[in-house]
């Protein structure tokens, strides 16, 4: 059982600032994204993980068996906004640590959170097919960032993050959702960039841009491979009018519906960090 002392430990860890290496700012600015190491301590991803853990089991509502999923929902188990769900879970989502690199890799000012997410992908689970995520996303500016953290080490085996490198800056797949024609399509159209795939250690963690392309494999070991993410909008980010059905969900589900063209700063979308 954690100690009152242990607690103030891990929040102090998650609201310490993280010097990001200028080399680490250039590498994001030109592949669009960045793998960082030793960003959180194991004991704050044990001690924060089991409940994320919890929720997720808690709050999941995806009970098929895994042969009568889409090719979806072979993904992973996705619940989000826990910070709204409890206090704990709110500590981390709002580390400033975590947001502060954001800001850092995105050379802005400061960032506010669009929404969290926990993305568990349970033992047998499916590829992620290659996506951008800001196709979901009704915001005018390129300047969003997701964080990826494994709450374990997360050998191939599990299925990690991969990434196209460079390929944010590509229009080829910007109206496709994750799926199998996704998957397809842009197997083939992102040929000419490099493939990043690799290992993450225990307390490593990526950033990635929001018009980055990335995918991950199917997890074949025997224990689900569980990720939270935060992403993270510019401070001075717009609305913009949405332009497909999920970027009119997201607008009135983590927007609050707030007017085109306006800042999106309503109680869902806190400031977390500025200079």
């Amino acid at each position: 059982m954690q100690t009152a002392i242990d607690t103030t430990t891990m929040m102090e860890e998650l609201n310490t600032p993280y010097e990001v290496p200028q080399e680490a700012i250039a590498f994001y600015r030109e592949n669009g994204y960045v793998k960082l190491k030793n960003v959180l301590s194991p004991e704050a991803i044990e001690y924060y993980g089991n409940i994320i853990t919890d929720l997720v089991f808690k709050l999941n509502k995806l009970t098929k068996p895994m042969e009568e999923r889409t090719t979806y929902e072979k993904a992973f188990l996705q619940i989000m906004n826990l910070w709204r769900e409890d206090e704990t879970a709110k500590e981390f989502v709002f580390s400033k640590r975590l947001a502060q690199i954001a800001a850092d890799l995105m050379e802005v000012e400061g960032v506010r959170i669009y929404h969290d997410q926990a993305l568990y992908k349970e033992p047998s689970g499916g590829i992620t097919p290659w996506h951008a995520d800001q196709f979901y996303w009704p915001l005018a500016s390129p300047k969003t960032v997701t964080v990826w953290i494994p709450l374990q080490a997360t050998p191939m085996e599990m299925g990690p993050l991969a990434f196209a490198e460079k390929s944010q800056a590509v229009e080829i797949g910007r109206n496709l959702e994750i799926s199998d024609e996704s998957e397809a399509i842009m197997q083939q159209s992102l040929t000419q960039f490099n493939l990043q795939e690799s290992p993450f250690d225990l307390g490593e963690v990526s950033y990635h841009a929001g018009w980055l392309f990335h995918r991950a494999g199917p997890n074949v070991s025997t224990k689900p491979r569980k990720v939270m993410t935060v992403i993270y909008m510019d401070k001075d980010q717009r609305v913009m009018q949405p332009k497909n059905s999920y970027q009119v969900a997201d607008w009135q589900t983590w927007l609050a519906s707030a007017p085109v063209g306006s800042s999106p700063n309503s109680p869902l979308n806190p400031l977390l960090y500025s200079r």
